[in-house]
């Protein structure tokens, strides 16, 4: 949502000669007692055992996004999000100490349930829609969770606004999956009405299709929200979600929780750079063949 190696400088994005490299984009998933982070390549995870000790871990992130379909409209943004949802079954294997989010896991095995037709019905599928895409929403029940929420944004914010101490970043991020809430509810609610209109009895394929456009919209206009931050729509997708962040979804973390997400920060840049290190070496050695 800072990674480098023992011994590294205390900024990771200065190298040799004091050259400051871009920072890596980064995204990340709170939870119960941790911090998962995932980057272009890499995902790491740090997590507070009950004995108190920080277990880490990480690995090559699956990736479905590359190529053509990566950059296509209405196909990019549920590819993205499959990607970080395929790495949190691999972070738990990895990273038994992790505890995940217990309502997330429950609102996405509640979105494959058939519904019944009509409004509330409808309206009650936009709502799960948001708990399935959004890990984040689940900490409006959790305060451990909602501080390691805030820690997510203060650990990544930190890193990209190249503040020394993540205590001092805020807790609220520009890019949190909150200002997917707003789109997603209104645009997965608009799909299942449109689908009861166009099929007397809607069955599992058109649902499906519907849902995936809906989430395919709110991907690009959280994109547009983030291109153009200044524009209408861009101030009211980020005022929703900042306030949503600020009142609820949030909390100000303990230097112990703070203290988790610096080492799951570490880590991904640790990840990241060794990843980009072997594809280095390797297309040295094919250059040598």
């Amino acid at each position: 949502m800072s990674q480098s190696g023992n011994g590294a400088s205390a900024d990771p994005t200065v190298g040799d000669g004091d050259r400051q490299e871009p920072p890596l984009r980064l995204g990340g998933m709170a939870l119960r007692n941790g911090l998962l982070i995932h980057g272009p390549s890499a995902w790491a995870a740090a997590a507070r055992t009950r004995d108190g000790r920080i277990e880490v871990s990480s690995g090559p992130k699956p990736v479905f996004s590359r190529g053509r379909l990566g950059s296509t409209p209405l196909l990019r943004g549920p590819l993205r999000l499959a990607e970080a949802f395929a790495v949190i079954p691999v972070a738990r294997r990895r990273l038994p100490a992790a505890r995940l989010p217990a309502a997330v896991s429950a609102a996405i095995r509640r979105m494959g349930r058939p519904t019944t037709s009509g409004g509330r019905a409808t309206l009650r599928e936009g709502v799960i829609a948001v708990l399935g895409v959004l890990p984040a929403a689940a900490a409006l029940r959790d305060r451990d969770l909602a501080a390691y929420h805030g820690v997510e944004h203060k650990a990544i914010g930190a890193y990209e606004r190249h503040i020394l101490d993540p205590a001092d970043a805020p807790k609220e991020h520009e890019r949190c999956g909150s200002n997917l809430i707003a789109p997603l509810l209104i645009l997965s609610v608009a799909g299942q009405l449109v689908t009861e209109r166009l099929f007397r009895h809607p069955g599992p394929l058109p649902r499906a299709i519907a849902g995936t456009a809906s989430v395919s919209g709110a991907v690009e206009l959280f994109a547009y929200a983030e291109r153009r931050p200044n524009s209408p729509l861009g101030r009211a997708i980020h005022g929703i979600g900042h306030e949503i962040q600020r009142l609820f979804s949030t909390r100000e973390p303990t230097s112990e929780q703070l203290e988790v997400g610096s080492a799951a920060l570490r880590e991904i840049l640790r990840a990241e750079a060794a990843l980009a290190g072997s594809v280095q070496a390797g297309a040295g050695t094919a250059d040598t063949l």
